[in-house]
């Protein structure tokens, strides 16, 4: 078994006891075994590993898979073949992630689980893993961030009164296409009051001079992404928009500060808040300061008052307060933040 594979099932022990864990998310797939997994079911018990497929994709995951056994589907359905594995290896409680499992699949899983099987809800187990980043992956996150630089140098050319938000998507798709890279989600290009809308849809609407354009975007390299939001201004900028601009740089930067291993995300987000609420703008702030950030664009853990995680080294988080006043104008300061083992290093601070 890799590294991942071990950390994972040492975890079992602490969730109940299980003694095998069924992961059928995609996405949890490919971190445990590197692999691009699409539709398959991959089961690991203490001892072993087994990557269930098809026919479609059996050729795939016998050049990519290594250390892993591969076992082609071969009866009725994904359950009925994983049943016979836990038959094979005596497996008594399987875990089994409740958030990556339809009713009808938790059907099917009941209809073709042996009696004397136990299944035991293990949520998380697979994501609380990808919460505290490999060197690997950092460094993954640092190249989609060295592409971000590129594509906010080359908007800054781009940008002017005049065009459209869909025309400024089809310049930045154009660029994204170019360097070989993907959006890690759909690009939030927002001008004038539509910077209002916190997740505001590509518009037709004209970019205006003397006018706020706020973009929000991610850079996707071999699964890994990165996720900035810049403001732009076309023009002369207002007070008032001046004003609420550097109040949210402000709560960004005193949120940053508190950012170390063992600090309550809560309180993270309460300081931000509480900075716009000194300047009277907390009530515009609608939504969590940030979120994780790795092989999705939003994992855990949550920057939310919500969330009662403490942060720790290895973990990459967004920190993005945000002030909307509507039919106005919206701000939005997002930066990337590597918790270390002193501190914190904002992975984003020279891409501007």
């Amino acid at each position: 078994m890799n590294n991942r594979l071990k950390r994972l099932v040492n975890e079992f022990s602490r969730h109940r006891n299980i003694d095998a864990l069924l992961v059928t998310h995609d996405i949890n797939i490919n971190y445990l075994t590197g692999f691009d997994a699409k539709e398959s079911w991959f089961l690991i018990t203490n001892q072993r590993a087994i990557y269930i497929t098809d026919f479609r994709y059996i050729q795939e995951a016998k050049k990519s898979l290594k250390g892993i056994v591969l076992l082609k589907q071969h009866t009725r359905c994904l359950a009925a073949t994983l049943f016979e594995l836990v038959k094979t290896y005596k497996i008594k409680r399987l875990g089994f992630d409740e958030r990556h499992t339809s009713v009808a699949c938790l059907k099917k899983l009941k209809s073709y689980c042996p009696q004397r099987v136990k299944l035991i809800p293990a949520n998380g187990l697979v994501e609380s893993l990808r919460e505290i980043k490999e060197e690997v992956e950092v460094n993954a996150i640092r190249q989609c961030l060295k592409i971000h630089f590129e594509t906010l140098c080359f908007l800054k050319k781009v940008v002017k009164p005049g065009l459209s938000e869909r025309q400024v998507l089809g310049h930045l798709e154009g660029f994204i296409k170019k360097n070989g890279v993907n959006f890690s989600f759909n690009p939030i290009i927002a001008s004038g009051p539509n910077s209002a809308y916190p997740h505001a849809q590509v518009s037709d609407r004209i970019l205006k001079n003397n006018e706020p354009l706020l973009i929000d975007i991610g850079i996707e390299i071999k699964g890994y992404k990165s996720d900035l939001t810049r403001n732009f201004f076309l023009g002369k900028m207002s007070p008032s928009y001046r004003k609420v601009l550097e109040a949210t740089t402000l709560a960004q930067k005193e949120a940053i500060k508190l950012i170390k291993p063992g600090i309550a995300v809560a309180d993270v987000d309460n300081y931000a808040r509480k900075v716009l609420r000194k300047l009277g703008l907390a009530k515009y702030f609608g939504h969590s300061l940030g979120h994780g950030v790795g092989l999705e664009i939003h994992e855990n853990p949550r920057l939310s008052v919500k969330s009662p995680a403490l942060l720790e080294s290895g973990m990459i988080v967004t920190v993005e307060p945000g002030v909307y006043i509507p039919g106005q104008f919206g701000v939005r300061v997002e930066d990337m933040v590597l918790v270390t083992e002193e501190g914190c290093e904002v992975l984003s601070g020279n891409y501007y």
